[in-house]
C-alpha cells in the first residue's frame, strides 16, 4: 500500500472486463482503476451495468473475460470475502443493518471485539463502544449515545455508520453504491462530506451514482457507463455536467432521433 500511495499508482485496476450472462453481454469490455486518496465516479442511468461492475470488483461475480490487479499483483476474487480480506468494502444501498440494534452492535456485526477467555469469554462492550463514539466523531457523527439504535439514525448517518465501519476495518478501496439516491439535501451534504474524510486518509472510493450533481460534487475522474460499454473518462475540469449527463442518458442518439425525426422530439 505505501509503494501504490508513494507512486500514485492505482490501488486496484480493471482491464477490459467482460461478465456475460448466458447469452447476455452485461460488460462489454470495461476499463476502470482507483488511486490512493481519489474519488473516481462511475456514472450511468438504470441498466447501464453499474451494479454488475463493482459486483465484479467486489468478488460477487467473477469476470468472463479480462484482468483485475490489486496494488499491482493478478488478483482473482472467488468470494466478496476474499475481496474483503484484500480491503475492497461495498457498501450497498440497503446497508446491511439491524434497525433495532445499538449503533455499536451494527458496527461490529460479525467482528465483536471479546475480552476474557474460555467459558468467561465475552463481548467488550465497553471498548466497542469507545471505538464506535470516537470513529463516528471522526467523521462528524456525534451521537447520543453507543447504545442508540440504528433505526433512529437519519439516511444520512447510517450511511456514514456503514461508511465508518469499512474504514474502521482496513478499506483500501471504498466502492459506494447510490449513497445519495435516496437522502435529502443536508443529508446528502453531510455524506459528501464524509466522503472528503476518507479520501483524506489516502483510501480509494469508487462512487456509483446516476446523479451528476453529487458527483461532481466530490470526484476527482468521471467514467461514463452505457449498455456495459465506457464512454470515455474525464478528470475534474475536463467535462461540463451538461456534457456528463448528456453521456449519461445518450445524447448523441437522442440528437440522432431527433435529425431522423425532423426535430419534433
Amino acid at each position: 500500500m505505501l509503494d501504490a500511495t508513494q507512486n500514485n499508482a492505482p490501488i486496484i485496476q480493471m482491464n477490459n472486463i467482460e461478465k456475460h450472462f448466458g447469452n447476455i453481454i452485461a460488460l462489454a469490455g470495461v476499463s476502470f482503476d482507483v488511486r490512493p486518496g481519489e474519488c473516481h465516479c462511475l456514472l450511468g442511468d438504470n441498466g447501464a451495468g453499474k451494479s454488475t461492475f463493482i459486483k465484479t470488483m467486489s468478488g460477487v461475480h467473477q469476470p468472463t473475460k479480462g484482468e483485475i490487479l490489486f496494488e499491482g499483483q493478478p488478483m482473482n476474487f472467488a468470494t466478496p470475502r476474499d475481496a474483503m480480506e484484500a480491503g475492497i468494502a461495498t457498501v450497498f444501498q440497503d446497508l446491511a443493518m439491524i434497525p433495532l440494534m445499538s449503533v455499536t452492535r451494527n458496527f461490529f456485526m460479525g467482528r465483536e471485539p471479546t475480552k476474557g477467555s474460555g467459558l468467561l469469554k465475552r463481548f467488550d462492550v465497553d471498548h466497542a463502544n469507545q471505538v464506535t463514539m470516537e470513529q463516528m466523531r471522526q467523521m462528524g457523527i456525534n451521537l447520543r449515545g453507543p447504545d442508540q439504535a440504528v433505526g433512529t439514525l437519519s439516511g444520512g448517518e447510517r450511511q456514514t455508520v456503514a461508511i465508518a465501519r469499512a474504514v474502521y476495518f482496513g478499506a483500501k478501496v471504498l466502492i459506494l453504491d447510490e449513497p445519495t439516491s435516496a437522502l435529502g439535501v443536508r443529508q446528502t451534504s453531510n455524506v459528501l462530506a464524509t466522503i472528503d474524510k476518507v479520501r483524506a486518509q489516502g483510501i480509494g472510493v469508487v462512487f456509483i451514482s446516476h446523479n451528476v450533481r453529487h458527483a461532481l460534487a466530490v470526484g476527482d475522474r468521471f467514467t461514463v457507463l452505457n449498455r456495459g460499454k465506457t464512454l470515455g473518462t474525464a478528470k475534474r475540469g475536463e467535462i461540463t455536467p451538461e456534457q456528463l449527463q448528456d453521456l449519461m442518458a445518450g445524447g448523441q442518439e437522442m440528437a440522432q432521433l431527433e435529425g431522423s425525426l425532423g426535430g419534433t422530439v
